[in-house]
Order: C-alpha cells, then sequence, then structure tokens
C-alpha cells in the first residue's frame, strides 16, 4: 500500500508550540492538524516540542530521538480499508527529567508562543507532584518572561474535562502563584486558557499495529498510532500570542465552546462507560465486539436519546440524531479494535466528570435516570473484580484500593459503592437514583448483564 510522506522540509520548521503529554491522542489529532497545515504551507512557525516528565515518557524520548520525530498515523476505516500517513509536524522531543533547565528556556523562548497539553483528566490535581512536573516548568518558564518584558503563550488543554480550559487555568495559576508569589497576577493579566474540545477515538497501539504498518507499508516504526477517520477539534478563539489557521486543517473555533464539549463529554466519554462495565462483565473483551451487538446499541441510543440529550444545550452545526448514530458507528469500527479495558480504565476520574452531571441535571428536572443509574451499578458490580463467567478483572484505578473492598461489601451493604462521597456527593440520599441503581445493582447480581440490559429496553 502507498504510504504518504510528509510533503514539506522538516529542516525550515520553527518551534511555535510546546506539547506535553505525547502520546496516541496527541500524535493522532493535534500534531495531525499541524501537519495538514504545513502540507499547505501554512504552520512553518507552528512546529510542535513534544516534552515529557513521567517515567513512563522515557521510552518516547527514546521512539522519537530514534525516528527524527517522525511516526506513523494508521487510520482504520470502518468498511476494512486502512490508510496511513507518516506525521512530521513534531520536530523536537526533550524528556525534562534528564534537562528540566532547557525546557524551561524553550518555554520561556520569544517563538513559543503555544503551550499545550493532554495530560489526562486526573493530571490537573496538585497532590504529590514529581520534582520535575509541568506545573512547576511552566511556572519558572512563566517568571522569565515577565522578568525579561516578554508576552505569555497560549495554554491550551486538549483533556477530556469540561471546562478544561477553566481546569488548566485554576491548576496552572495557583501552582504559579505558591512557587513564584506575584506571578498568579502577571498569569491571570497575560495568558489565556481557551476551553477546547477534541474528539478522536484513538486506541493503544499493538503489536499488530506495529506488524501491520510494517508489512502492508514497508515501515519500521517502533511506536505507531492508530485511530479511526473521524476527528473534530473546537476551540474558543482566545489566544494570547496568535494562532495556526486551525480552521483551515479543519478546526472549529468558536465563542463558545460548552455546547460542543457537554456534546462529545456526555455522549461520546459518557456512552463509552455506558458500553464499558456491561460489556466486560458479558465477557466482551473489544468495543466494537459490544457495539455491534444489538442489545448493547440499543441502550446506548437509549441513554443518549432520553437521559444526555435533554441535559445537552443547542450546538450550533451539529445535526444530534446523525452524531448519536454516527458514534454507534465509531464504537463498532472492527478495524478500531479498541478495548473494553482501555474504556474501563481510571473510572473515578471519569464517572464523576462524564456521567454523574447527566444524573444530578436529570434529577432536578424529573427527566428518566433509569439508564444511568443502571451504567453506576454496572461500574460498582465491575469493581467487585470478577466478571460473569468467574474470571478476574484488573481493575485499573488510582483509587482501586478503595473502592474494589467497597464494592465487595456491597453484597451484604447494597448502597457501600455509591456512599463514597469523595465520588458520589449527595447522590446516595437521592431516593429516586437510590431506587434505580439499586434495581439495577440486584439484577446484576441475580440475573447478569444481557438480562438487566433487556429489562431496561
Amino acid at each position: 500500500m502507498t504510504l504518504a510522506t510528509p510533503g514539506y522540509d522538516r529542516s525550515e520548521i520553527s518551534i511555535g508550540i510546546v506539547h506535553f503529554g505525547v502520546g496516541g491522542f496527541h500524535r493522532a489529532h493535534q500534531a495531525m492538524y499541524i501537519d495538514r497545515l504545513l502540507e499547505m504551507g501554512l504552520a512553518r512557525d507552528w512546529g510542535i516540542c513534544g516534552v515529557g516528565v513521567m517515567p513512563a515518557d522515557r521510552r518516547m524520548a527514546e521512539v522519537m530521538a530514534a525516528q527524527d520525530c517522525r511516526y506513523t498515523l494508521l487510520l482504520e476505516k470502518p468498511d476494512g480499508t486502512r490508510e496511513a500517513k507518516v506525521i512530521g509536524s513534531i520536530v523536537d522531543y526533550r524528556y525534562a527529567p534528564d534537562d528540566p533547565e532547557s525546557v524551561v528556556e524553550l518555554l520561556a523562548a520569544p517563538d513559543t508562543r503555544i503551550i499545550s497539553l493532554t495530560i489526562t483528566e486526573g493530571g490537573y490535581t496538585l497532590d504529590n507532584l514529581p520534582e520535575v512536573n509541568v506545573f512547576g516548568l511552566v511556572a519558572d518558564a512563566l517568571a522569565r518572561r515577565r522578568d525579561r518584558g516578554l508576552g505569555s503563550p497560549t495554554i491550551v488543554s486538549c483533556d477530556n474535562i469540561e471546562g478544561n480550559g477553566e481546569v488548566a487555568r485554576h491548576a496552572f495559576t495557583t501552582y504559579a502563584e505558591h512557587r513564584h508569589p506575584g506571578l498568579g497576577e502577571w498569569i491571570s493579566s497575560h495568558t489565556r486558557f481557551p476551553n477546547s474540545m477534541v474528539d478522536r477515538i484513538t486506541p493503544v497501539t499493538t503489536p499488530e499495529v506495529i506488524e501491520v504498518v510494517a508489512t502492508e507499508f514497508g515501515v519500521e516504526d517502533r511506536w505507531p498510532v492508530v485511530a479511526e477517520p473521524f476527528t473534530s477539534w473546537v476551540l474558543e478563539d482566545t489566544f494570547s500570542a496568535g494562532r495556526p489557521p486551525l480552521e483551515q486543517a479543519g478546526g472549529l473555533l468558536v465563542d463558545d465552546v460548552t455546547p460542543y464539549e457537554l456534546m462529545k463529554l456526555r455522549l461520546l466519554n459518557a456512552g463509552h462507560q455506558a458500553l464499558c462495565y456491561f460489556a466486560c462483565l458479558a465477557g466482551y473483551r473489544l468495543v466494537h465486539d459490544a457495539a455491534s451487538d444489538p442489545l448493547f446499541a440499543d441502550f446506548l441510543l437509549a441513554y443518549m436519546d432520553d437521559e444526555a440529550t435533554p441535559t445537552l444545550k443547542p450546538v450550533p452545526g451539529i445535526d444530534l440524531p446523525d452524531y448519536k448514530r454516527t458514534l454507534i458507528e465509531r464504537f463498532a469500527n472492527p478495524g478500531v479494535k479498541d478495548t473494553i479495558a482501555r474504556l474501563c480504565f481510571g473510572s473515578s476520574d471519569r464517572i464523576p466528570k462524564w456521567l454523574l452531571p447527566v444524573i444530578r441535571e436529570n434529577l432536578k428536572t424529573g427527566a428518566p435516570i433509569r439508564c444511568s443509574a443502571a451504567v453506576v451499578a454496572s461500574w460498582a458490580r465491575y469493581a467487585e473484580g470478577v466478571d460473569e463467567q468467574g474470571e478476574p478483572i484488573d481493575v485499573q484505578d488510582s483509587l482501586a484500593d478503595t473502592l474494589v473492598p467497597l464494592a465487595r461489601s456491597q453484597r451484604a451493604h447494597p448502597t457501600a459503592f455509591i456512599e463514597n462521597t469523595a465520588l458520589f456527593g449527595d447522590l446516595a440520599q437521592h431516593e429516586r437514583f437510590v431506587r434505580d441503581y439499586l434495581w439495577a445493582l440486584d439484577s446484576l447480581h441475580r440475573d447478569g448483564a444481557r438480562a438487566t440490559l433487556e429489562a431496561l429496553r
């Protein structure tokens, strides 16, 4: 098969964006948009330097060094065909713990006009940070820019968090003020934190993906990235020091991202949660297999139509019924081979941000919550750590040491899981939620996932 390679001279690209968290999603999404612009000759001063701060990022540093920061983006289409392109928009990569000073100076350089982030939903907490961390590096750089009379770059969060720009603003300003007293006020006056909505299903790279790239496209790539064809990036059009013309590459620049991010978080992201625990309990291990099952697809549509959609604001330019149908098709794409385990990972960071707001809004308005409550119950049943076939479930969650014992106690104390107020607030005090939750949990224990979904039809 034909492999597209960069049609631009990478030696002529200067760094304008520094990105923290160069994982699969950034390489399939933001870096791809800049690559599109480079192919059009529109972003030669907007090249990307990736930065890693976590121990796991050292491997990415090694791969980037070995491959001159190039990698293959493999798109898996629903019809079984594939498309691949070598992405060249990342022109440098630095592992901050090895040389934090070079990273601070890069961030402080006048040419660096955007600092972007994919550090996961849980990455914005300021507790237990390592000595070298994204907040400290950026704070030191902004202090230097202030002292040198330079302007501020824009800080763009690309994580799946409602109001991600505001979340980033709070975290960076708080940390900077603690580290450099007075800097918080300067940031408040000079630094923009646009909200954004990002959307592209990007599963973990497997050995099979590496093999496909090698055998079908003739490229020995140590860490390619695979994604679906669909992609979306909606950005609030407020920047401190200019921006690349992302609208020319398919980005959408708007005054208010809120309607788009709510659509994505409460339909796609919460939809993934609605699918994954039931699917895992029923024995599914791949997302497309579960989403292709009419029982699971019907449940997803019922959740989206009856419970999530009433909580959304009007979304200009989006056909919501079509978007929801497309979501089911995207989930059922067999080429992506996304795993149920990936969707279940880090549930305590996801459910409270994506699903619980739907429940709370519908409790206020009297709208249905039966499907949403059943999703919470499926999470609680999943967290017991054993599926319906008696096979162990490896519950990968930062709070697993707390959640698994709570889940295992719920056959004797059915509300134990939702009485965790750190996650659920006062939901255990809402009679309607507790009633629907307990019905679903009892059904899952007594009859199993499939029978529970049948009863919810």
